[in-house]
């Protein structure tokens, strides 16, 4: 090479290297703003409820509470709320089963049946969300009163007994948490759902396999995860719900949010800190085991 071709690839390189180093920078620039947002509402915030859940719980709001690294709290809160703690998982997770009953039929038709109606049902899965969560669980008290339709059609039907009932009662508790968060189910499945080629479930059948295998080895497996997305973005929120159980049933049905609302605020930060804590890690631990034993740790 001669040497005014090597003086004009020396004079070349530097600016492809800035250029590079720059694209580099432009990165970090773009994701700034999302991570000042995550350290102030969600960092922040998470220490400082770690923090109060250490505080001595003898403190008071006039007082204030003082950090002696109070690790008994924990151990006092699940003595003293183990039941609601425990019933929160259990209605959870009938929840996210009956979301995920209702909900894989419903994506399966809207992804591979709807065709030109598939806008539309999508639009109807989503359209609860036009009103409050607050509007929508008092609807479903009115449908489900004692003198409410649903509750007299039951009875012509000999389902519930003449005394029978369905407001107040577990029952009510899960059917609605399962309406407001079936969309949750619903829509992780149709994405997974629709991306699925369907040459692949045609071959099954040029396999000669019936449709419940083809179903069971082909669309089941290639959906797992839009399966394993939806029912964690089922049961993680039904977990913290307390609306639904303040509104459709009674203190038997009290679920763990409902505690922490009211020592929140009755002024109990230690106590109701130390079980939102809790609560956050019991639910870490279960999604963890729950998405390794689905076989989909690339979801994480």
């Amino acid at each position: 090479m001669s040497a005014v071709g090597q003086l004009g690839a020396a004079s070349a390189a530097p600016p492809a290297k800035v250029e590079r180093s720059g694209r580099r920078f432009t990165g970090y620039l773009l994701l700034l703003p999302g991570g000042l947002w995550l350290l102030l509402f969600f960092v922040v915030p998470l220490v400082s409820l770690l923090a109060a859940s250490l505080y001595d719980p003898n403190g008071s709001i006039e007082s204030g509470f003082k950090m002696t690294w109070h690790f008994q709290n924990f151990a006092d809160t699940m003595a003293d709320y183990a039941r609601p703690f425990g019933r929160s998982l259990w209605y959870s997770l009938l929840t996210t089963v009956f979301c995920l009953l209702l909900g894989y039929p419903l994506a399966y038709a809207i992804a591979m049946k709807a065709g030109r109606w598939k806008n539309l049902m999508l639009a109807l899965v989503i359209a609860p969300f036009f009103t409050s969560f607050l509007i929508r669980t008092l609807s479903w008290k009115l449908l489900l009163s004692d003198n409410g339709f649903v509750v007299d059609a039951l009875k012509w039907l000999h389902i519930l007994g003449p005394d029978g009932r369905l407001l107040a009662t577990t029952t009510a508790v899960v059917t609605g948490l399962t309406y407001n968060f079936l969309p949750f189910m619903v829509l992780p499945l149709y994405a997974s759902l629709e991306r699925i080629d369907p040459r692949l479930i045609e071959a099954g059948g040029d396999l000669f396999a019936n449709p419940f295998t083809t179903f069971r080895t082909v669309t089941l497996p290639l959906s797992m995860p839009g399966v394993v997305a939806g029912t964690l973005l089922t049961f993680i929120p039904a977990a913290g719900d307390y609306i639904n159980a303040q509104l459709l049933g009674t203190p038997r049905q009290r679920m763990i949010g409902n505690d922490i609302q009211r020592l929140f605020s009755a002024g109990a930060y230690p106590t109701a800190a130390a079980l939102s804590v809790t609560l956050m890690a019991a639910i870490v631990v279960l999604v963890l085991v729950y998405v390794r034993r689905a076989g989909t740790e690339e979801l994480l």
